[in-house]
C-alpha cells in the first residue's frame, strides 16, 4: 500500500493565526486562554476560553463569501489556505478529480445556530438570514473547501464529539493508502464560543472557571476554545515525483468504541485505540517517542488515560504532553491542532509543554513536560483522542 505523508500545514487556533506563530507559542509556553468576550459573557459562570483574538475576517474574503461562512468555516478556509500553499500542490483537472477533503467538527456552524435562535426568540423576529442552513451545516467547511480547490474525489464531514479530528484524519490516510485519493485535506474545525454552546457545557460541570491544568493533582476541569488545523495528506511516491517538502509520515491509525458510558471514559477503550494504532504502524511501543495526550484537565480523563498510557508502555512510558493547558480544548477541532505539536517534536526536536501544570497527582504518575519545553529527539510520535460517547481515535507520525 501507499506511504502516506504530510506536506502542508494550516491553522488558527489561540495561540496565532498561523504554523509559525503557533509552533512559537508551544516552544515558549506561551498561553492562549484568556477572558472570553462574546455577548452576554456576564450571565455566564465560565468567562475564561481559548479565544482566537483579532480575527478580522474581512481582511481574508469577501462579502459575497462571508455572507456564506460561519466562523468555524472561516477558520477551515484559512487554515487550508495556509495548507495548500505550503504543499505547494497546484489541483489541475487530474488531480483535482481525484483529491478530496474530511474534516471533523462536533458544533458545525453554531455561531450561526445561536444567533438565529436569538433573533427568533430573544429579539423576537420573524425571520432568519436566508442563508442560514448553508452557514450552519456541519459540512459547509468540507464544501467550501472542495469548491475553492476544485476537489471532486472524497469529501465529507466527521463528527465524533472531541475525536472528530482524529476520525477525520485518520480516514484521510485510509483513502491515500488505499490508493482512493493520491491527496486529501484533512484536519479539522470548531467555533463553539457562543452563549447557548457555552451555557450547555456548563450543564455538565466539568468547566474550570480560571485555567486549564492537564494532569495536575489540583486540576477542575476543561476550558473550552476554537480553532482548526488543516493538512495535506499525500502519496509519497507523489509527492517525490514532484520534489515536495514532506513534514512527516502518517505511519499508524486505530479506532475504537467503549461501548461503555456516554460521558465516563473507559481505560479499555484508550488502551485498545493505542495498541491498534501501533499495530496498524508495525512499531513497538518502545518506539514511540512522544505522545500528545487527550488530557482534558477533568479528574476523570486525565487518570484514565494516564492508567492506559502505562498499561500500553509499561512503568517507563515516553514523554507525555497536553497542550490543552496552552490552547484550551477546541472540541471537534482539538486533535487537528495537537498533531501540530506532534509536528513540531518530530521536525524541530522540540517537545511542547503541559501548560498550568503546578502539583503532581499519583494517578497520572507520567512525565508530561511541565510547564517548559523540552528538547527531545523525536522519530516517532502518537496523538490521542478519547471523546465523549467513548469514540477513540489514535494517529502515530514519523519523522522522514
Amino acid at each position: 500500500m501507499p506511504r502516506v505523508v504530510i506536506t502542508g500545514a494550516g491553522t488558527i487556533n489561540a495561540l496565532g493565526h498561523d504554523v509559525p506563530s503557533t509552533f512559537d507559542a508551544f516552544a515558549n509556553a506561551q498561553g492562549g486562554i484568556g477572558p472570553l468576550d462574546i455577548p452576554d459573557v456576564d450571565r455566564l459562570s465560565v468567562r475564561v476560553a481559548g479565544q482566537v483574538r483579532d480575527w478580522t475576517a474581512t481582511e481574508h474574503f469577501d462579502l459575497r463569501g462571508l455572507s456564506l461562512y460561519d466562523r468555524m468555516t472561516q477558520f477551515a478556509l484559512w487554515s487550508a489556505r495556509q495548507a495548500v500553499a505550503q504543499s505547494g500542490l497546484v489541483f489541475d483537472e487530474a488531480l483535482g478529480l481525484r483529491a478530496g477533503v474530511i474534516l471533523g467538527t462536533a458544533g458545525g456552524g453554531l455561531g450561526t445556530i445561536d444567533d438565529s435562535y436569538r433573533a427568533v426568540y430573544a429579539e423576537g423576529k420573524n425571520r432568519v438570514h436566508p442563508l442560514t442552513v448553508p452557514r450552519l451545516m456541519a459540512s459547509a467547511g468540507v464544501s467550501h473547501i472542495s469548491m475553492t480547490y476544485g476537489l471532486r474525489g472524497p469529501a465529507f464531514t466527521v463528527s465524533t464529539a472531541c475525536a472528530s479530528s482524529n476520525h477525520a484524519m485518520g480516514l484521510a490516510y485510509q483513502m491515500v493508502r488505499s490508493g482512493a485519493a493520491p491527496v486529501m485535506l484533512t484536519g479539522g474545525a470548531e467555533a463553539m464560543l457562543t452563549f447557548g454552546g457555552l451555557k450547555a457545557w456548563e450543564g455538565l460541570r466539568v468547566m474550570a472557571t480560571d485555567a486549564c491544568r492537564p494532569f495536575s493533582a489540583d486540576r477542575t476541569g476543561m476550558v473550552q476554545s476554537e480553532g482548526a488545523a488543516v493538512f495535506v495528506f499525500e502519496a509519497y511516491k507523489h509527492a517525490r515525483a514532484r520534489g515536495a517538502t514532506i513534514l512527516a509520515e502518517v505511519v499508524g491509525f486505530s479506532m475504537c468504541s467503549d461501548a461503555h458510558d456516554i460521558v465516563m471514559p473507559s481505560a479499555d477503550g484508550a488502551v485498545r485505540a493505542m495498541r491498534g494504532a501501533l499495530e496498524d504502524a508495525g512499531l513497538e511501543p518502545g518506539q514511540v517517542d512522544y505522545i500528545n495526550a487527550h488530557g482534558t484537565g477533568t479528574r476523570a480523563n486525565d487518570a484514565n488515560e494516564a492508567m492506559a498510557i502505562r498499561t500500553v508502555f509499561g512503568p517507563s512510558p515516553p514523554l507525555v504532553s497536553s497542550t490543552k493547558g496552552a490552547h484550551g480544548h477546541i472540541i471537534g477541532g482539538t486533535g487537528a491542532v495537537e498533531a501540530l505539536a506532534c509536528l513540531m517534536a518530530l521536525r524541530d526536536g522540540v517537545v511542547a509543554p503541559t501548560l498550568g501544570y503546578q502539583k503532581p497527582d499519583p494517578d497520572c504518575a507520567l512525565d508530561v513536560v511541565p510547564n517548559t519545553a523540552r528538547k527531545a529527539d523525536v522519530k516517532v510520535a502518537m496523538t490521542n483522542a478519547f471523546a465523549f460517547g467513548g469514540l477513540n481515535a489514535v494517529l502515530v507520525l514519523r519523522r522522514i
